[in-house]
């Protein structure tokens, strides 16, 4: 049986559902950010989705990687983030990379 639901159908649908989820799912995660936080996820964004290595992250931030390694901890903390792999990083949340480049330009 063929879906209902065309390519055309998502295609369309999509920019409604992303101002959605901007506008609550991610912008909670978002507000509980500290600046230091918006800036690295930024950085990571930067990357696209992930995961990324640490030192990746710190050098778009033109940082040490130590000096980020607190704000990395914080963000797995929250839920932001997780490591999975040693020295790797990935946004917990698919398309969170899309939207801190839409709320950080």
């Amino acid at each position: 049986m063929k879906s209902p639901i065309s390519v055309s159908d998502v295609a369309a649908a999509r920019p409604k559902i992303l101002a959605s989820l901007d506008g609550s799912f991610f912008r909670v995660r978002f507000d509980r950010l500290t600046p230091g936080e918006k800036r690295y996820l930024r950085a990571m964004a930067e990357r696209g989705p992930g995961p990324h290595r640490s030192g990746d992250i710190a050098e778009t931030l033109g940082v040490k990687v130590q000096s980020v390694a607190p704000t990395r901890s914080n963000l797995i903390r929250k839920g932001m983030i997780y490591t999975p792999a040693h020295g790797d990083t990935a946004f917990t949340v698919p398309l969170f990379d899309e939207f801190m480049k839409r709320q950080v330009p």
